[in-house]
């Protein structure tokens, strides 16, 4: 009968189980466990043997009453014929190790039901919590998982064998607290306890263990609060936020200033360098272009001058996007609002007809006079012939009429060449001039835009900077209002301790 086997042990005092209770839950829920009555047998292990299972089993031995764990079994197929083979009888509390970098798999759910069918108590622990950032958000979801398959009434305990081992290298209770072993070493105990485990001398050992613990925690807490180490971190946490209460703004505002001038100054560079190879490009191919083509360059250069904008207009979204990654590190959401691009400048009017002055009929009667010096030159073996030297004359003139329109129409197309040439050199300062005011109001629209983004930042900052120091502030008061208070209480509850530890 359990009743028989339950050893005869007085219950705690009512106030040094309110004491306990206050300073040491773990403790409490251990020794209620040690009270109660369960089967006593070993637990079966499940999960991985690796070096983290073998120090998660080193520190669970480390407390009373001491946890029987069976060797780990890292299959689930295994598992659960160790556990429910055909012949003997099902585990009696099974433990199961889960990865806190991962969610439950399929193997490990289907080894629960089993399990659970089977009549096996099932503890589940996530080792390695250290290691893992976002192990709170893998647990709930390993929680849903559970409650998706019907095993809402599981729960999984994390635990840190590595932080274990710290608290206890250091002496830090809440450190321990932290690491999961006691909350774990409680559920196994509650589990797995059994007249064994609930023997005088166990149950003895326990409730002095736990009563050392708890007198220690307050003891701590009691030096503690007469160093004024607390205090002192809350002054400097509350000097540093008062350094920063500006909230970043000056720095963030500075670094925005002097991005913008070097952004200004290569965006200015690359426009400029831009046109100058346009205009080279233009005058080579001007160069190159047939006379009868040359009345529709303007067209051309236009389209020229539209690819150039687009870049151009690439370059400046590229500087300002750079631009804000270095001001305040944003990402896809707060990125810069896509900018309106305006149309691509114009390069004017079509360049004027060319109009006829004193050098084109300069070069008319030099043509003519070298037209007809050049036939008097090809004429002049036939003026050794008396016959033919009257028939000289027509040829001469027409010779002279010819070259001279020669000269003309070369002169014309020169001079069209020109014309055209000079025309684009005016038409791309023109384009320059618009892309470099392109170019400001772009940077001016980011200015405007990143700087209100870093004040109403600097000022969300700024406000919670204030409430923390307030905070800060209001906890340091009431601090120094309780702590005699404090002070009194805990050398009150270790008098109670104490009085159980060495009644009169």
């Amino acid at each position: 009968m359990p009743d028989s086997d339950q050893p005869d042990v007085p219950p705690l005092p009512s106030d040094v189980e309110a004491v306990v209770a206050r300073w040491n839950p773990q403790g409490m829920a251990l020794m209620r466990a040690v009270l109660g009555t369960g089967a006593a047998s070993a637990v079966t292990l499940i999960g991985p043997d690796d070096a983290n299972t073998t120090l998660l089993r080193t520190e669970l031995a480390r407390f009373e009453p001491r946890i029987d764990l069976s060797d780990p079994v890292a299959d689930a197929s295994a598992a659960v014929e160790t556990t429910s083979g055909s012949g003997a009888a099902p585990a009696a509390v099974a433990l199961i190790l889960l990865d806190a970098g991962s969610s439950l798999g399929t193997d490990t759910v289907r080894l629960v039901h089993r399990l659970r069918a089977d009549g096996t108590r099932i503890l589940l622990a996530m080792n390695g919590i250290h290691a893992y950032q976002d192990w709170r958000a893998v647990r709930a979801h390993n929680l849903e998982l559970l409650a998706a398959q019907g095993a809402a009434d599981l729960d999984v305990v994390p635990v840190s064998a590595r932080l274990a081992v710290a608290a206890r290298a250091g002496g830090d209770a809440s450190l321990l607290d932290r690491s999961g072993l006691t909350a774990l070493h409680a559920e196994l105990a509650a589990a797995a306890t059994g007249a064994e485990a609930t023997g005088g001398g166990r149950l003895t050992a326990v409730t002095s263990r736990v009563l050392a613990e708890t007198r220690q925690r307050v003891v701590d807490q009691v030096a503690a609060l007469r160093s004024g180490t607390e205090p002192a971190q809350w002054r400097e946490e509350r000097t540093v936020l008062l350094a920063g209460r500006d909230g970043g703004r000056a720095t963030a505002l500075s670094t925005l200033r002097s991005q913008l001038h070097l952004a200004r100054v290569d965006l200015m560079t690359d426009v400029g360098s831009r046109v100058r190879a346009m205009h080279t490009a233009a005058r080579g191919e001007l160069d190159r272009l047939r006379p009868s083509r040359l009345g529709d360059y303007p067209e051309r250069l236009q389209q020229a001058v539209t690819e150039l904008t687009g870049a151009v207009d690439v370059e400046i979204e590229r500087r300002v996007a750079q631009l804000t990654l270095r001001v305040d590190g944003s990402t896809g959401e707060h990125a810069m609002p896509p900018r309106r691009r305006d149309s691509a400048p114009r390069v004017g009017p079509d360049p004027d007809p060319r109009h006829r002055g004193v050098e084109d009929h300069l070069m008319i009667a030099l043509g003519a006079s070298a037209g007809v010096g050049l036939g008097r030159l090809l004429v002049s073996p036939l003026a050794l012939v008396p016959t033919l030297d009257v028939a000289s004359v027509p040829v001469t003139l027409l010779l002279g009429a010819g070259a001279a329109g020669w000269v003309v129409r070369a002169r014309r197309q020169v001079a069209d060449r020109a014309h055209v040439r000079q025309w684009v050199s005016d038409a791309l300062v023109n384009v320059k001039a618009q892309l470099e005011q392109r170019v400001a109001t772009a940077l001016v629209e980011s200015e405007t835009t990143l700087a209100d983004r870093v004040v109403r930042t600097s000022t969300a900052r700024m406000v919670e900077t204030d409430r923390r120091v307030a905070e800060l502030e209001a906890r340091l008061r009431r601090t120094t209002a309780e702590q005699p208070g404090q002070l009194a209480a805990c050398e009150r509850d270790i008098e109670i301790i104490d009085r159980r530890i060495s009644p009169e």
